[in-house]
């Protein structure tokens, strides 16, 4: 039995075995959808390795009975359970498979030394009364088969922390039902990254699709480093209907070390929009394929690889349900995407400026923690 899928493969198992992260990186590839390579380990390797090395046991004896409103208790308890995880070597015939695959992918990727993206993908992620995103750990430009191992562990040890811990039992969900698969995915080297929504998040409006934007990595977006450009783009119609182009002072790059660092943007960058318009409907014409293909409003990440020609350079990195306006009800049809498309066509055919999509510097940029379950590219362990 292989404990490794690789995303480009066809799956032929559940695919709650390798979490919501994963999953949607196996459909998305075989969808066609332009996702930067890799593999899986899945959950079931988390569970063997807990079940044999009693750490099943270990964690049962640390989080049950805990009071979770006891905040006090459950950082004393939560870092217990890290500290195990993380000082558990993981077993041979594991490592074999992660190096491996590690091996297979820097031969595809023609670097033997290539950065992946290790990322949590929690069997609990995504259900349909609760997200857990932002609750477990990413970790960024991970390089060489040591890391890569030590990071899983990791990525393992965020299913523990304070929050993960306390959302579960405020969700209704036990410790021991929950199971960590862990990605290992080619790091892109962004000119330009982001988050995108299938709808416009102020207001619900499925008619629009809402872009953030920003110099560098997308951490800077997720983290609140800066604020970011924003962009509306009308769905019917394909044009850019809105844009705030901010100031935009720090991005996060890869540093001559091999680890992200902030750093400073020049000053004829700074105010300048971070993505033209081909771009910005690039990244639209993305989220929407990705929104038709799951059939509701996503949470699309998104990236512009520095390193790949103009056309081909748009990168989907992550998509996963849109949680907020999502859960709301809609009382009536009208109050759905017929009235949003109606309005939108009668709004677009009307103003002359958005049929042009030369509004700029007007708009009303959302706030990416207030309406996104963010995850955290930096351990937050």
């Amino acid at each position: 039995m292989s404990y490794i899928v690789w995303f480009s493969d066809p799956y032929p198992g559940d695919v709650r075995h390798l979490g919501g992260k994963n999953a949607s990186l196996v459909t998305m590839t075989a969808a066609g959808m332009p996702v930067p390579p890799g593999f899986a380990v899945t959950a079931d390797a988390y569970r063997r390795v807990f079940a044999e090395s009693g750490l099943e046991q270990r964690m049962a004896a640390l989080l049950d009975g805990l009071d979770v409103t006891d905040q006090a208790a459950v950082k004393v308890a939560g870092a217990a359970a890290r500290d195990a995880v993380t000082s558990v070597p993981l077993p041979q015939w594991l490592t074999d498979e992660i190096v491996a695959a590690y091996d297979e992918l820097a031969a595809r990727c023609s670097d033997p030394h290539v950065g992946v993206a290790v990322r949590s993908s929690a069997t609990s992620e995504d259900q349909p009364d609760a997200s857990f995103a932002g609750e477990h750990d990413t970790y960024l430009w991970v390089r060489g088969h040591d890391s890569v191992i030590d990071h899983v562990r990791r990525c393992w040890a965020s299913l523990f922390t304070d929050r993960a811990i306390t959302y579960r039992r405020e969700m209704g969900y036990a410790d021991g039902t929950a199971a960590m698969s862990v990605g290992i995915q080619k790091m892109v080297t962004p000119r330009t990254a982001g988050v995108a929504f299938t709808l416009n998040p102020t207001n619900g409006d499925r008619s629009q699709v809402a872009i953030d934007a920003s110099w560098g990595l997308g951490e800077a977006v997720v983290s609140g480093s800066v604020t970011p450009d924003n962009f509306l783009v009308d769905k019917v119609m394909g044009q850019v209907t809105s844009r705030t182009i901010s100031p935009k002072h720090v991005e996060h790059r890869l540093g001559d070390d091999g680890r992200v660092v902030e750093c400073d943007v020049e000053p004829e960058r700074r105010d300048a929009a971070c993505l033209s318009d081909e771009e910005i409907r690039a990244v639209a014409a993305l989220a929407r394929r990705a929104e038709k293909h799951y059939g509701c409003p996503q949470d699309v990440e998104w990236a512009l690889d520095a390193q790949l020609p103009d056309g081909e350079n748009v990168l989907l990195l992550q998509a996963r349900p849109e949680t907020v306006w999502s859960r709301k009800p809609r009382t009536s049809p009208l109050n759905g995407v017929a009235k949003d498309t109606f309005r939108s066509i009668v709004a677009t055919l009307l103003d002359g400026h958005h049929a042009q999509g030369v509004d700029a510097h007007h708009g009303h940029p959302h706030s990416v923690e207030t309406t996104r379950d963010t995850e955290h590219p930096q351990s937050v362990g």
